[in-house]
């Protein structure tokens, strides 16, 4: 369990996703590919992509700002601010502190946090155990990525599955046995090399970058993330039930990573659960990265389709490689102060 003393869940989600669409159609002008090869083999169908004068933080502070309203907590009580992106607005300062100074939080500690896809359960992990120990009350937690823009649209192998977008979740105490049940993380080192941004770091800086090598984009060895992925989905989704002491005949939603639909597939039978229980929203915004999860979430809520007392598996994986999951029993409602 996440707290035995004080419980902690989401009060609220937010979500923005860029105007410009770009549909299968689009990419078959650009790269050697068909609507049919992509919808075959990830269930894409378009995606969103930022404006060129749009970042992260830009996309993340309208999430936020639409979550923080939902929540009914004011800004300047937010007490952290974590963002979960491997598409930062710029290597330092951390594009959390872009949006606390644009949000007006200027009591909340800041910091960004990488872990890929696996990003915005990281993220929400760190925020509720600063609030189950009582340090903080408020926290909001965004998932952000620009992926658009270090996406090689010369790579018909991974242009096809990336979108940009923002999630926001504000995290806070909530009715006791309500909330977090459970969380699963997990990282394996051994495969960095099969999914990666090689250039801009300090083992390869950009102006050491040979032109025409495609270092400073996305890469990565598909085959072997498929095989990976379908493993982490359906292990981390075991192991945090079995924390939770939650059986799979209890669970009514799970909200995926949404990253191929295979995938998904795979840990949808995993689970025994029916398609109308599996937040899907991959065909119409692709592979979002930390986003990917809190933009179904929300979704899933504004539709009504998740409610009050509804158990939840949420569970992603990503590059690095990481894993993580969660089994939230949903209620927005606040707890006051104990």
């Amino acid at each position: 369990m996440v707290n035995e003393k004080r419980s902690v869940g989401i009060l609220a989600t937010g979500r923005y996703l860029p105007e410009k669409v770009l549909t299968n159609a689009d990419l078959e002008k650009m790269v050697d590919t068909s609507d049919e090869w992509i919808v075959t083999r990830t269930g894409i169908s378009e995606r969103r992509i930022a404006r060129e004068d749009e970042a992260s933080s830009d996309m993340a502070l309208a999430a936020a700002r639409q979550a923080l309203e939902k929540a009914k907590v004011a800004p300047e009580d937010l007490d952290l601010i974590i963002i979960a992106t491997v598409t930062p607005d710029m290597f330092f300062p951390s594009t959390a502190c872009i949006v606390q100074e644009k949000l007006g939080a200027m009591k909340a500690a800041a910091f960004d946090l990488s872990a890929a896809c696996s990003g915005f359960l990281y993220g929400a992990s760190v925020a509720a155990q600063f609030i189950q120990n009582g340090m903080y009350r408020y926290a909001l937690v965004v998932g952000v990525e620009s992926l658009s823009k270090i996406t090689d649209w010369t790579d018909r192998n991974t242009c096809v599955l990336f979108g940009d977008g923002a999630g926001a979740a504000v995290i806070g105490p909530v009715e006791d046995g309500m909330g977090f049940l459970s969380f699963e993380l997990g990282a394996d080192g051994r495969g960095a090399e099969l999914l990666k941004l090689e250039a801009g770091g300090s083992r390869k800086p950009v102006s050491k970058v040979e032109p025409g090598s495609r270092e400073n984009y996305i890469h990565m060895a598909g085959g072997e993330v498929f095989k990976f992925a379908v493993r982490a989905m359906n292990s981390a989704s075991d192991a945090v039930l079995v924390k939770a002491g939650i059986s799979k005949e209890e669970v009514d939603f799970l909200v995926p990573h949404q990253a191929n639909l295979r995938i998904i597939d795979s840990a949808t039978k995993r689970l025994g659960l029916p398609d109308d229980k599996v937040i899907v929203n991959l065909n119409r915004y692709g592979n979002m990265s930390s986003a990917s999860i809190p933009v179904a979430l929300d979704e899933a809520v504004s539709e009504g389709r998740i409610k009050e007392g509804d158990t939840l598996v949420l569970v992603g994986f990503g590059g690095g490689l990481t894993w993580g999951a969660s089994v939230v029993k949903w209620s927005t409602k606040e707890k006051g102060n104990d």
